[in-house]
């Protein structure tokens, strides 16, 4: 983080969050309340994450082979909706843990109550509760609560980017050579030969090195912090990128397809990271191809599709 401004160059890509508000043409002082109710749903949700942080007991898969869900995902998800349904009770939500619940009108709020499950279960402290809102699936506003980590981070169009007191910036990195860049691996890979080994191998020989910790809202929320670089990954789902593309756009960073395309919330691929960064960056990704299998121990993998 930064307690000065840099000059940092205007991203290519157009900000999703700044068109968003524009088009949703929000009542006056609607933005700011639903931006408060973003927040303390947001650290409603780190509450019981704090309390039962190296105390769960109930550990169980659900879905994709490593995919869990604990005791302290559903109470942090109760928390979250019991906020929302109390300040936004119109307004349509897709929750992680509960699916759908259906509103009037094109916002909705995207909640990942506990994003960076197995790291908590295994006691590493690199988790959060995610809480943003999307207007027409494009996301607008967010807030993250890592309460392990005592940080809490918020974003929204006008307000700029933030944690803990501190506007925060993308950092001024112009070369991959030079990037400490993040990615993670979806729950799948193990079924598929599209799984992001190659882009990890592939930026790690390029990079100052790539990190993989865990959590993807997290991940963004350090690109807007300067922290990482640059971040990619394949496999998310809209309550994991909903918060935090709005904390990296609000920061002066861009997000965007692989391809450079604006972001789709719902093909689960994103990249982002310093503007700087971005064409050799999607220059980069577009020369990944998937590995065979049996060069990492899955030679079941070489006759599957990517």
């Amino acid at each position: 983080m930064r307690n000065e401004m840099t000059s940092i160059p205007r991203p290519a890509v157009p900000s999703q969050s700044d068109a968003a508000l524009i088009e949703a043409d929000l009542p006056p002082g609607e933005l700011e309340r639903l931006l408060s109710v973003a927040k303390r749903a947001a650290q409603a949700g780190a509450l019981p994450l704090s309390e039962m942080f190296r105390q769960v007991v109930k550990i169980q898969a659900k879905g994709a082979a490593g995919n869990l869900v604990t005791e302290a995902d559903h109470a942090a998800e109760e928390a979250v909706l019991a906020v929302l349904a109390a300040e936004t009770r119109g307004i349509a939500v897709n929750a992680e843990e509960s699916g759908r619940l259906a509103g009037e009108g094109d916002l909705e709020w995207c909640v990942d109550p506990l994003d960076g499950t197995t790291n908590y279960a295994h006691g590493f402290p690199f988790f959060c509760t995610s809480v943003g809102l999307t207007w027409r699936g494009r996301p607008l506003l967010g807030a993250l609560a890592l309460p392990a980590l005592n940080q809490f981070f918020w974003a929204a169009p006008g307000h700029g980017s933030w944690c803990n007191g501190e506007r925060l910036q993308v950092s001024a990195c112009t070369r991959v050579a030079d990037a400490l860049l993040a990615t993670g691996f979806a729950y799948d890979r193990i079924e598929r030969r599209d799984n992001n080994y190659a882009e990890f191998a592939w930026f790690t020989h390029r990079s100052h090195g790539v990190r993989r910790a865990g959590a993807a809202a997290v991940d963004l929320a350090y690109v807007a912090a300067g922290r990482f670089d640059g971040y990619w990954e394949r496999g998310l789902s809209a309550w994991d990128l909903a918060a935090g593309v709005v904390l990296v756009e609000q920061a002066g960073g861009v997000v965007s397809g692989y391809d450079g395309s604006p972001l789709d919330i719902g093909s689960g691929r994103v990249l982002a990271c310093a503007p700087a960064l971005h064409a050799e960056m999607v220059a980069e990704l577009a020369r990944c191809a998937p590995l065979s299998g049996s060069s990492y121990g899955a030679a079941e993998l070489d006759g599957a599709a990517p």
